[in-house]
């Protein structure tokens, strides 16, 4: 038959096309999980003990969300987020948050140039990969603001200049709880645009012990490799996006979801960008762990993280000392975990 060997070749090709991606896909997860755990590996040299609150903030760099180190101070939030940012690649800014820090001086501004008569845009530290806001409700209202139209909306505005930031762009904020005077507590506005609040916590004695006695010979930030680069973050974050998530999950995420909004100690429950923030950190937390689909257990296991700080309270709640992690903790208990079997397809 005249070109039977042509259309034959081309389903060959086709064919070929089709298992090419098929293991594409099968691979995608493991190489995230691979630099996933390099990236991890590299921080633990610094900050040790700690893996699940690494893995934490490497899962929000993986959606391209924001995390918001609160503990108290001389846990490691600073050298956290120096340690990430380091193993990362790519352009690294910091910010020391004061009360008399102008938004310019974060976004950056325009200068007169007297050489050619005209105003020339001078970068501000904002245009980096990662930045370490430093003490962040040291600011006032007005720098809070300008950082957070670069949170949501991936660009700055000077004068009327639009500048797009970099990919991946993330901001890893510190802020001290304990300490209320000269600060400027976070808007709920801003709030809702980390997609993780996380905390360090003391280390125990074997822990301790040990960084006591790394830390007395040798300075482990300055040995901290680069493991990646922003070009393959790019890539890593596309692998995130096309993590499965079934029906079965989805109606567990939306209960605990709707289960905040329900809880009578809680006033105010999670938002819809709440929801899709739960939704995409387990898409990446099933990926560091080498899955395309996402379980219950990775819903579960972020579900504090990504909400207590998007709830709030009632008074009630407040004056018996329940914290809005303890509330969420209460809706996961309360909501059954489906028992189907979880696949991929």
């Amino acid at each position: 038959m005249p070109g039977s060997g042509s259309i034959a070749s081309g389903r060959n090709q086709g064919v070929l096309a089709f298992m090419t991606q098929q293991v594409e896909a099968a691979d995608g997860p493991l190489r995230v999980q691979a630099v996933a755990a390099r990236l991890a590996d590299e921080v633990e040299r610094v900050i040790i003990g700690k893996r699940a609150v690494i893995e934490q903030v490497i899962v929000a760099i993986l959606c391209e969300g924001h995390v918001l180190l609160e503990d108290v101070p001389g846990i490691g939030k600073t050298m956290l987020a120096r340690s990430v940012a380091a193993g990362l690649g790519g352009s690294f800014g910091r910010v020391q948050f004061t009360p008399d820090l102008l938004p310019s001086d974060i976004t950056g501004a325009m200068v007169f140039d007297p050489r050619t008569a005209e105003f020339t845009y001078r970068e501000g530290p904002v245009l980096v990969n990662v930045l370490l806001a430093d003490e962040i409700n040291r600011a006032g209202p007005r720098t809070q603001s300008a950082l957070l139209e670069a949170m949501e909306e991936r660009q700055v505005s000077v004068e009327r200049e639009r500048i797009p930031l970099p990919r991946p762009f993330v901001v890893l904020a510190t802020q001290n709880p304990v300490e209320l005077e000269g600060t400027f507590p976070l808007p709920e506005a801003q709030l809702d645009r980390f997609m993780i609040r996380t905390s360090i916590g003391y280390p125990d004695l074997d822990e301790e012990r040990m960084m006591l006695r790394r830390f007395r010979t040798e300075t482990p930030l300055a040995s901290v490799r680069p493991v990646t680069t922003p070009e393959e973050m790019r890539e890593l974050i596309s692998i995130v996006r096309g993590v499965h998530i079934g029906v079965a999950v989805e109606d567990y995420l939306l209960a605990l979801i709707r289960g905040t909004r329900d809880a009578e100690a809680i006033e105010v429950g999670a938002s819809p960008r709440a929801a899709l923030s739960l939704a995409r950190a387990a898409q990446a937390n099933a990926a560091i762990h080498g899955r395309m689909f996402v379980i219950p257990d990775d819903v579960r296991d972020l579900a504090v993280p990504v909400l207590s700080h998007r709830i709030m309270p009632t008074a009630q709640a407040d004056l018996r000392g329940t914290t809005a992690a303890e509330l969420v903790e209460g809706v996961i208990a309360a909501t059954p975990v489906p028992v189907e079997t979880v696949s991929a397809v």
